[in-house]
């Protein structure tokens, strides 16, 4: 029982009402909610899922238990709920192309991007000297933290609850285009795509431009197997043939 008390005591801890502790950066459950659009019902999990092995080391949280394993299971969740969107989402892919897709919306830096966007950097678990890390080793806690997160709303709340989860963060993000922005390479996209389906090498045509020579707008329209498949513009060539690119992804059905 006096493990219990402890356990439950250093859970209210985290999840009460007082002051962010300088050292954890925790705030208060009712934040914690809103940042997830979810209501926790085991904080204890939560707990779990926001503490960075590092965590352990510090005075706060000595004895504490990391989220690895809550990580674990959240990857398998995750990566069975985009592959069940993208199966409903884009009937006539084949599935090499549904595979590349996934792969994008579940690698480290969409992940990260999607802890990001949630905060969950300011509610981390974590020793002072993580505090440092920026770039790749911060990526990489942020993407971990999400998954765990994923991997404590299914245990908490259910599939469904995990859907909804992954649905708002990070299928919200391919479709509105967020995640191909990541890759930062719309004619790499397409040239996979078209590659895997057969398409031919797309073709990128200037078919405009506009303005004076100073401040010129560039149009191109790329085309596969001789057919017109999207158009773009911008201030120089390269950046038009990167929105044409993407316009004919969204034709194809590969981005939203």
């Amino acid at each position: 029982m006096g493990v219990l008390r402890t356990i439950s005591a250093r859970i209210k801890g985290v999840f009460g009402a007082r002051p962010p502790h300088p050292l954890s950066g925790i705030v208060p459950i009712v934040e914690f909610q809103k940042a997830l659009s979810y209501t926790i019902v085991r904080p204890e999990l939560f707990r779990e899922a926001l503490s960075h092995r590092s965590y352990s080391q510090t005075p706060m949280g000595a004895g504490s238990v990391s989220n690895e394993r809550l990580e674990f299971l959240g990857d398998a969740v995750l990566n069975l709920l985009v592959a069940e969107y993208l199966f409903g989402a884009h009937t006539l892919a084949p599935e090499g192309e549904l595979t590349k897709v996934r792969a994008r919306l579940v690698n480290g830096k969409a992940l990260a991007l999607y802890a990001k966007n949630l905060g969950l950097e300011g509610f981390l678990l974590r020793s002072p000297q993580t505090d440092q890390l920026s770039g790749r080793g911060l990526e990489t806690i942020l993407s971990d933290a999400y998954e765990a997160v994923v991997g404590a709303i299914y245990l908490d709340g259910g599939y469904e609850a995990a859907r909804a989860f992954v649905a708002h963060t990070a299928i919200a993000a391919f479709t509105s285009g967020t995640i191909g922005a990541l890759d930062e390479n719309y004619k790499s996209m397409l040239l996979e795509h078209a590659q895997a389906d057969g398409l031919g090498v797309p073709r990128y045509m200037t078919v405009g431009e506009h303005g004076p020579d100073h401040d010129r707008t560039f149009t191109v329209e790329v085309q596969l197997g001789r057919q017109p498949y999207g158009t773009g513009s911008g201030k120089n060539k390269k950046d038009a043939e990167q929105e044409a690119a993407r316009s004919a992804l969204k034709t194809l059905g590969v981005i939203g």
